[in-house]
């Protein structure tokens, strides 16, 4: 292999946070795929390749396929993943970073309450829900759109699905917030404490609930993995494992996406037009505001066997680093890439991903930001940027505003 290198690739740097999609572009132009040095990882950035590996019979997420125990912790020494007891058990093993038969059990115990027909049930208690927020927001000129208004939706609804007690909700998103965070690429001792005790905390909390649950069971996400537990289809870390990831998934990136998805209505306010006046859009809308600017940009798979790949051979155990987000601005797949087209159509974006590691919570979150939207340009009739310095989130593995202050006014 005779490696592409792009020296200036710091996705920690604050020109990165501003706009990656500079940096996307300039490893599309490049042949082959990229040796990203710092996290030991080939880049893959436009669609094609990233299709190509996320598809590929012989690509997995876990280790477990491709070296022996000792090999793994002495990696997970080397990434400052180890000495971390609860992180270890919970979050460094979960359905996301599982293969085979073992994902697909663990995804059939909880695939039933994620399906379109399911979730739309949901819609007039989310309806419900963000009309009352809004209620609370309305006579207010200003708001930070993140804060104020898209973190209290996504944890609470999935909240409502596991079975926690909207009162908790804004801790669970505390703690998730806290856990992710170790999984992007900065490591310090001090993240890594933060993630551990939040781990921590939320594992006896989720004890906890689950002891109530045992003597008193509800029609709820968190009854139905118990049940899965007694009956031989779960283990006790695997529905504790299980339980923390539906919850961290539903919220920092339904969070982030709605975060960037009005920031970019904002920066196309004929976009914004179009869909006020033909609300039918919404649909194309909400799947655009994933395509433009994903909120999980990036994920990595393992080679079980010597590849193949995007015209080069690669070693077993070679990592991969798939870069959703430039391969969703891709221009040789995708028209005027740049470009916010609420009616985009088709619009094949991978925001999900794809295979048999596709979201899970995607017909949820898309719901949700279905509503939120839909709402706001019901109620209001102007929204705007009121500080044009759009701060976004350092990292590789997200993408979102940290905050959004905008204006508005009611009808």
């Amino acid at each position: 292999m005779s490696p592409s290198t792009h020296q200036v690739f710091n996705p920690l740097s604050e020109s990165f946070a501003r706009d990656p999609h500079v940096h996307y572009a300039a490893l599309r132009a490049q042949p082959g795929l990229t040796y990203f040095q710092h996290f030991d990882v080939w880049l893959a950035a436009r669609f094609d390749d990233v299709s190509e590996i996320v598809m590929h019979d012989k690509m997995v997420r876990s280790m477990e396929h491709i070296a022996s125990a000792d090999e793994i912790a002495r990696q997970k020494r080397a990434g400052n993943w180890h000495d971390m007891p609860h992180h270890s058990r919970f979050v460094q093993f979960s359905l996301l970073d599982s293969d085979g038969d073992v994902h697909d059990r663990l995804r059939k115990q909880v695939f039933k309450l994620f399906t379109p027909v399911m979730v739309n049930k949901l819609r007039d208690d989310i309806q419900t829900y963000v009309d009352g927020l809004i209620d609370q927001l309305a006579d207010r000129p200003q708001i930070d759109f993140v804060e104020d208004l898209a973190a209290h939706v996504p944890g609470h609804i999935i909240g409502r699905i596991l079975g926690v007690p909207d009162e908790d909700c804004p801790q669970l998103r505390v703690w998730s917030e806290n856990i992710v965070q170790f999984f992007d690429i900065e490591r310090s001792d001090e993240r890594k404490m933060l993630a551990e005790k939040n781990t921590t905390e939320f594992y006896r909390y989720l004890l906890e609930l689950k002891a109530n649950r045992e003597r008193s069971p509800k029609d709820d996400l968190l009854s139905l993995m118990i049940d899965a537990e007694r009956q031989g289809h779960m283990s006790y870390d695997e529905l504790f494992s299980t339980a923390m990831l539906i919850l961290m998934a539903g919220h920092g990136s339904t969070i982030d996406v709605l975060g960037s998805g009005m920031h970019a209505l904002l920066k196309f306010p004929s976009e914004m037009q179009r869909l006020r006046v033909d609300p039918s859009l919404m649909k194309t809308a909400v799947q655009e505001m994933f395509r433009y600017e994903s909120p999980l940009p990036f994920f990595h798979r393992y080679c079980t066997e010597d590849v193949e790949i995007c015209g080069t051979d690669f070693p077993r155990g070679t990592k991969f680093g798939v870069l959703y987000g430039s391969a969703n601005r891709d221009p040789k797949q995708f028209p005027d890439a740049d470009r916010f087209d609420v009616g985009r159509s088709p619009n094949w974006h991978i925001a999900f991903g794809r295979g048999a590691h596709f979201c899970l919570g995607n017909h949820l979150a898309r719901l949700d930001m279905d509503i939120i939207f839909t709402t706001l340009l019901k109620r209001f009739t102007a929204l705007d940027l009121s500080d044009e310095n759009v701060r976004y989130k350092r990292g590789l593995s997200v993408r979102g505003p940290e905050s959004l202050q905008i204006s508005w006014r009611m009808n």
